[in-house]
């Protein structure tokens, strides 16, 4: 496997875990905690990174529906982190206890992109 598609498989690989992580921590705590909010930030980074990779692998981007679901997904990301950082700057309590129930839908639409994203890589040979 070539240097800079590992490079991407595993920043891809390290959004999954730390964005997950933090999801499903928030989620099973049901209340919103910095740390939490730092997993959002670094899996963003972490997808933001990995996805200039790819783009760069690919020579461009190509709209195709994985490409529109990653571009939405990446905006939700970043939406989620800034609005989690806000609620925690903010210390709205209910807001801090009830966080997590957007998380999960969150996730559930970065997955779309993510997911298929590994399809088309084994496709692909990558």
């Amino acid at each position: 496997m070539p240097p800079l598609v590992k490079a991407a498989v595993l920043l891809m690989i390290a959004a999954f875990a730390l964005y997950s992580s933090g999801v499903w921590a928030a989620f099973l705590t049901s209340r919103l905690r910095p740390w939490h909010a730092g997993l959002f930030w670094l899996g963003f980074l972490s997808d933001t990174a990995g996805t200039e990779l790819m783009r760069r692998l690919a020579g461009g981007f190509h709209w195709t529906l994985h490409t529109a679901t990653g571009a939405v997904a990446l905006l939700l990301m970043l939406g989620h982190a800034v609005w989690a950082t806000i609620v925690l700057v903010n210390r709205a309590e209910w807001r801090i206890r009830t966080f997590h129930r957007v998380s999960i839908t969150v996730w559930a639409i970065w997955l779309i992109p993510f997911v298929s994203g590994l399809i088309l890589g084994r496709r692909m040979g990558h």
